[in-house]
């Protein structure tokens, strides 16, 4: 070819170009990103609306609804879900992949405020549109404690000090803290002295906020100059609070404290932390969008050694760190790809027997990868998981490019021809045979384009390393080789001799090939039976989405009955944590009681959350799974519910593997056929951690005002509910300051006062003209219970169960569950299905399906070109089905479960098991061309493209050894591919030998049959159409 030709004779200028394409992909390199996954943001978009005292039943007609019609006309949406709870509503958005998030945000936001002013109630919030983002995931978690201070002067003190530390540290977008005490003004009124003086909550509220004020009264001068005038009323001390006067009529005055307890307190705690048993506060540290993890984790523990020598008496302790996995992650796919490339490079010193040779192609990997870099630069790929997963998958066939050209060269060399003669006649012969060869590769990668959903999004890295790493080997190879085996290719008299000669193992094969070739039908027959039987072990392998990765990070989180008070979810969390203690691979426990996550903003005093650090993977004897098993198996306290994931994984969704919905429109029927469905698959082995939908409502006491009544004594609803409001919890009257922080002022009744219903409606109101009117005149009470969340999918409810899996593989699971309620008579109207990680595995394996045809034809389609024949590409193509019976056969014999990986397994090994074939066949037709007899042809090219063969074959499948056995972090995103590539080219290349010459006759004998029917011409004459 031209270009080899081109760097044979302009060595120095190939050289210098090979020297600026390392250089260049050294600077990539240190530019590029680092991450555990792709850069992947889930296309959705969250419209949050609330609307206090509200039920869940008028939510969804009222708010709901009304948004779910309008969000639905925007354009790519694909699916609306909701969720209408008391006092809010929730809408979550889903786009098609690919969607322009901001643009779809700003549609959303346009459709919303076109219905705000009219179809929405007067008294609900303006609805709050959120976009989706990863960022928004804590990167790490840290629990902080302190010796010698209280934990509200920690939380105080982190607040001021060190949040705003870390929040200066670059790439750190948000810092959230839960746990800890807040400082509180709490002006507690006594009942008793209220009544004696006539007065009301109302009355003491507004006074204490009318006293806490500073006012300007604008500009006055003095002489020359303007002064500005204010008074000042601020508190400036508790005291001043206590002192401040309450006029009670014709008495005169009465100072606040001879009516309330003043204090300098603390807030009702709403949530409660722990780190490793010690009271403390959680720090949730969240990374800007753009921002790389590594380096953020970096930075932030650099700023925290910073802030320990500062604050010696602190105490800090990580329960998540991400970037720890990612390290770990990346160094191990980068051993294994070092590990994989060595075992090439010595497969190619025992065949070579050269060490000049060896080094020759040894350089192509370096050079090869560097160059990959450049191309991942300028198509933005970041280095993770998956893109160096694709280029350790590459590793092997870095070389098989390198190792077909100078094997053709050295054979020349074996036969005496010169160091610049070889090397133009070797690359020459073979350089369209590669070219052929690393397209088919190439072009199975296209159809990932096509994947949909997180699938696509997750492997396109992967597929784009790939190929450019084997454009990168197709350009060395045509260009770096031949310029070196010019130059310092040296071959002894012995490695000439040998090569004029035909070693033992060529001429068993040669033999073997005879006795194959005249029984043609047998191997055919054979070969059928092996594809038909291996296909019958499809059903015992399974299927799930993509393998979970061991993080050695572990996410808890329970809930007890709704209502159940903060103390009592307390006392559930310490027994919990007394089981983590216990578990030897524990290493930190940080609990947050109080939120059901980590992301939580709102106080949940029935829920509690739990991030549980094991020590690493080397120092511990059991995984990640077991030691959650056990977790399970342990924690058995009555009326609580349990979640124990993994905190792994890429994607903006939460959904769980098992997530079965009942679609239908009445409650009543929905909850009771959902029941029916949960006890029917309860049993169903691998499922657990079994959760319904419909949780037990919150208790609520209504209190019904009569209007006519209460107007009557000139009382109106809303004076009436902010009564009640202020006994129950208090009400923030005003703000006290102090040292440049302020602190709610809480009025409230009196100690425990009111904590039962009957205290409640024994409380009195101030009506206008001064007189007491007790609540339990003006209101009716009673106890109900409406369903805590109504959920919806395309505006229709559904109620769902969702469930873990442990010990069986999801698609196994599924099938049981199917079973089990297709034998459940559901209502007209009413049916189930089946949604969550299986859905998400369907869909892209309806894709993957598509492409591997896609690829399949896209490989035909390069080889036709490359043979200007349309015959020819069935023969290579045959080798695919033989691929696929080592597939299946990996796959069983090594207990792995097809998945997503798997799946782009089998599409890159059809554009691998094609490329000996291609080089097989194509030097076929040239001897045939040079007046070879067929038969005899067939059975020499086969010999001298044995060796080649061979090297290619080891190199791929050695490299891709130490990721098929899944060695090191992060390696089970990548293990199922090399388990496929591995079996199904190891099993393709023995039968290629052998099958694809067997083919070749066959089908050219048919070819022969036509052409000399076609033409009227003898099969001779016809044997001389190639």
């Amino acid at each position: 070819m031209k270009i080899s030709e081109f760097s044979i004779k302009r060595p120095v200028t190939t050289a210098m170009i090979i020297l600026v394409i390392i250089l260049i992909g050294i600077v990539a390199l240190t530019n590029l990103s680092l991450d555990l996954y792709p850069d992947i943001t889930f296309p959705g978009a969250a419209i949050v609306t609330s609307y206090s005292g509200v039920g869940s039943e008028e939510i969804e007609n009222l708010v709901t609804r009304p948004i779910e019609s309008a969000v639905s006309t925007v354009e790519g949406v694909q699916a609306v879900r909701s969720t209408s709870a008391m006092g809010s509503s929730t809408v979550v958005v889903e786009f098609n992949w690919g969607r322009d998030m901001d643009f779809a945000v700003l549609d959303l936001r346009e459709q919303i405020d076109m219905i705000s002013g009219t179809a929405l109630p007067d008294g609900a919030d303006s609805p709050l549109v959120f976009k989706f983002d990863p960022a928004m995931i804590p990167i790490m978690v840290y629990g902080v404690s302190a010796d010698g201070i209280g934990l509200a002067e920690l939380k105080e003190e982190t607040e001021d000090q060190l949040i705003p530390r870390l929040e200066r540290t670059p790439g750190v977008a948000q810092v959230n803290l839960q746990g800890g005490l807040e400082r509180e003004i709490i002006v507690s009124l006594k009942r008793e002295r209220l009544n004696h003086y006539n007065l009301d909550y109302e009355t003491i509220r507004g006074i204490i906020a009318q006293e806490n004020v500073n006012v300007s009264a604008g500009d006055v001068r003095q002489g020359n100059r303007e002064l500005l005038v204010r008074t000042i009323g601020k508190f400036s001390s508790i005291e001043e609070i206590r002192d401040v006067n309450i006029p009670v009529g014709e008495r005169g005055f009465v100072k606040l404290s001879d009516i309330a307890e003043v204090e300098d307190g603390f807030a009702d705690v709403q949530t409660i932390s722990r780190t490793d048993g010690k009271e403390s506060i959680s720090l949730s540290i969240q990374k800007q969008t753009d921002a790389n993890t590594v380096d953020v984790a970096e930075a932030v523990k650099q700023e925290m050694q910073s802030i320990q020598r500062d604050y010696p008496n602190y105490n800090f302790a990580v329960a998540f760190d991400q970037s720890e996995f990612i390290v770990d992650s990346i160094n191990s796919v980068s051993r294994n790809a070092i590990i994989g490339g060595l075992l090439a490079v010595l497969i190619l010193y025992l065949f070579l027997r050269n060490i000049r040779s060896t080094l020759i192609i040894a350089t192509a990997m370096p050079v090869s990868i560097i160059a990959t870099f450049v191309l991942m630069y300028f198509a933005d790929v970041n280095l993770n998981v998956i893109s160096l997963g694709g280029l350790a998958l590459g590793v092997g066939m870095l070389v098989d490019n390198a190792v077909v050209v100078l094997e053709n060269i050295y054979r020349y060399r074996s036969m005496g021809q010169g160091k610049i003669e070889a090397a133009r006649e070797g690359s020459s012969e073979v350089g369209m045979a590669i070219v052929a060869s690393t397209m088919t590769t190439v072009v199975v990668f296209l159809p990932i384009v096509f994947v949909e959903g997180l699938a696509g999004e997750l492997f396109k890295d992967l597929a784009l390393t790939v190929a450019f790493s084997l454009l990168a080997s197709l350009l060395v190879a045509l260009t770096l080789i031949p310029m070196l085996s010019s130059k310092i290719l040296k071959i002894t008299q012995n490695e000439i001799d040998r090569g004029k000669k035909e070693g033992k193992i060529r001429k068993k094969y040669r033999s073997l090939l005879t006795s194959a070739l005249k029984r043609r039908w047998i191997i055919i027959g054979i070969l059928l039976i092996s594809l038909v039987g291996s296909l019958a072990l499809l059903p015992g392998i399974g299927f799930e989405f993509i393998p979970t990765t061991d993080q050695g990070d572990i996410s808890i989180s329970y809930n007890l009955p709704v209502g159940t008070i903060l103390s009592e979810s307390d006392r559930a969390a310490a027994e919990i944590e007394e089981i983590l203690f216990d578990i030897p691979e524990v290493e930190t426990v940080i609990v947050n009681v109080g939120s059901a996550n980590m992301m939580q903003t709102a106080a949940s005093s029935h829920a509690g959350n739990f991030n549980v650090s094991l020590l690493p993977a080397a120092e511990r004897d059991r995984t990640t799974v077991e030691v959650m098993e056990e977790i399970r198996q342990r924690v058995n306290i009555p009326d609580l519910e349990i979640n124990v994931s993994e905190q792994t994984g890429p994607g903006g969704g939460d959904d769980r593997p098992v997530n079965v919905r009942l679609r239908g429109d009445n409650l009543e029927i929905l909850e009771r056929e959902i029941q029916r469905a949960v006890l029917a698959i309860e049993d169903v082995e691998g499922l657990v951690e079994i959760e319904d939908s419909f949780d037990e409502g919150r208790p609520e006491l209504h209190l019904k005002v009569d209007r006519a009544l209460s107007s009557r004594f000139g009382l109106n609803v809303n004076q009436i509910a902010n009564t009640v409001r202020s006994a129950v919890s208090g009400d923030v009257a005003s703000r006290y300051e102090v040292d440049g922080d302020e602190y709610d002022i809480r009025v409230r009744l009196e100690g425990e006062q009111i904590e039962s219903s009957t205290q409640l409606e024994d409380l009195t109101i101030r009506s206008p003209n001064g007189n007491m009117i007790p609540l339990n005149r003006l209101v009716r009470s009673e106890i109900t219970e409406g369903p805590a969340e109504i959920l919806r999918r395309d505006q229709e409810r559904f109620a769902e169960i969702t469930a873990d899996i442990e010990g069986r593989d999801l698609g196994s699971v599924v099938g049981d569950i199917q079973q089990r309620l297709n034998e459940i008579e559901l209502p007209e109207g009413y049916r189930f299905t089946y949604e969550g990680e299986f859905e998400d595995t369907i869909e892209a394996f309806q894709s993957l399906i598509f492409a591997f045809a896609l690829a399949a034809v896209l490989v035909y389609m390069v080889m036709a070109s490359q043979f200007e024949s349309l015959v020819h590409p069935f023969t290579i193509m045959f080798t695919i089905p033989m691929a696929i019976i080592g597939v299946i056969l990996g796959l069983f014999i090594s207990g792995s479960i097809i998945s997503v990986p798997s799946f782009l397994g089998l599409i890159t090994l059809s554009g691998i098991v094609v490329n000996n074939a291609i080089v097989m066949v194509d030097y076929i037709n040239q001897l045939r061309r040079r007046g070879q007899d067929k038969i005899e042809a067939i059975i020499n090219a086969a010999t001298i493209r044995l060796r080649p063969i061979m090297m290619t074959a080891l190199t791929t499948i050695l490299a891709l050894l130490p990721i098929a056995f899944g060695i090191g972090e992060g390696a089970e995103a990548t293990q199922p591919m090399g388990v496929v590539i591995v079996s199904g080219l190891s099993f393709a290349t023995f039968l290629t030998l052998f099958v694809i010459p067997i083919v070749y006759s066959l089908l050219t004998d048919l070819r022969e049959i036509v052409i000399a029917k076609l033409k009227g011409i003898d099969r001779e004459e016809a044997s001389k159409y190639i």
